[in-house]
C-alpha cells in the first residue's frame, strides 16, 4: 500500500477541519508497520481514510493488493450482538453469493486458524471472552482473503496474558498467510515487540519514521524522545 501526500479531515465548507497533513508512506508486503502517537493525533483518522470511510482532500491512497480489512480495539462493539458467530463470519461470503455449504466450511476453517473450534459458530458475541471476541474479529478480517490488515489498538482492551496470546496469533497468521499489518497502538512495549518499522504521528503529521530498533534506541525528533521518556517500561 502507498499513501501519497494525503490530507484529509471532517466537515464541509467553513466547518471543515483538516486532521491529516501531507501524510506520505509505504507499507510493504509481509511487513508490520507501527503507528504511534498520543490520542487525537490522527491515527484512527488515517486508518479510516485508508479504508475509504473518510474522504481524501488531496493526495492518494493506492492499494496494490485486495481491499484492506480492519481489526478494532473493541470487538464487542464491532460484532452484531443479535447474530451468532457463524452468521457474522458468513455475512461477507453471503454477499458474494457463495453457497451455504461452502460458506460454513470456510467459516469453520477460519475459526480453526484463529484457535477456535466449530462450536463457536453457534455462540453469540456476548457468550465469548474478550480474547475470543478478538479472535473472531481477526477471523472476519481474513475470511475474504485480504492480505492487508489495519489493526487499531487490537490488544489494548485485553489483560496482559491475553494480549500476548493475540499478538502471537497475529504474528503466526502473518507468517502463514503473508499478511501486512498497519498496527496502531499507544503502547510502546507492544509496538517494540510486534513491528518492523515505526511511524510517529503528532498533530496529523508523521514526524519520524524508521526501523523499530533505530526509533527506540536513537530517536531524532523531540516528540519521539518525549513519548519514549513517558513510557516507564518499553523494551531496550
Amino acid at each position: 500500500m502507498e499513501v501519497r501526500h494525503v490530507c484529509a479531515g471532517y466537515g464541509r465548507g467553513r466547518k471543515y477541519r483538516r486532521v491529516l497533513f501531507d501524510v506520505d508512506f509505504s507499507l510493504y508486503g509481509g511487513e508490520i508497520l507501527g503507528l504511534v502517537g498520543e490520542s487525537g493525533c490522527g491515527k484512527s483518522t488515517l486508518s479510516k481514510t485508508i479504508l475509504g470511510f473518510v474522504s481524501v482532500e488531496s493526495g492518494q491512497v493506492i492499494h496494490h493488493t485486495s481491499r484492506p480489512q480492519m481489526v478494532f480495539q473493541d470487538p464487542f462493539g464491532s460484532l452484531n450482538p443479535g447474530k451468532r458467530v457463524g452468521w457474522i463470519l458468513e455475512e461477507p461470503l453471503r454477499m458474494q453469493k457463495i453457497p451455504a455449504a461452502a460458506r460454513r466450511e470456510k467459516a469453520e476453517a477460519m475459526l480453526a486458524k484463529v484457535g477456535l473450534d466449530k462450536s463457536f459458530l453457534e455462540r453469540y458475541p456476548r457468550d465469548l471472552s474478550g480474547g475470543q471476541r478478538q479472535r473472531v474479529s481477526i477471523a472476519i478480517s481474513l475470511i475474504q482473503g485480504s492480505q492487508l490488515i489495519l489493526a487499531d489498538e487490537p490488544v489494548s482492551a485485553l489483560d496482559v496474558t491475553i494480549q500476548r496470546q493475540i499478538m502471537e496469533l497475529m504474528l503466526a497468521l502473518q507468517e502463514e498467510l503473508g499478511l501486512s499489518y498497519l498496527f496502531i497502538s499507544h503502547d510502546l512495549d507492544v509496538i517494540y515487540q510486534m513491528c518492523d518499522r515505526v511511524m510517529v504521528m503528532q498533530e496529523g503529521r508523521v514526524i519520524e519514521e524508521g526501523d523499530v530498533e533505530r526509533i527506540f534506541e536513537e530517536p531524532r525528533h523531540p516528540y519521539t524522545r518525549s513519548l519514549l521518556a513517558a513510557s516507564l517500561s518499553y523494551a531496550q
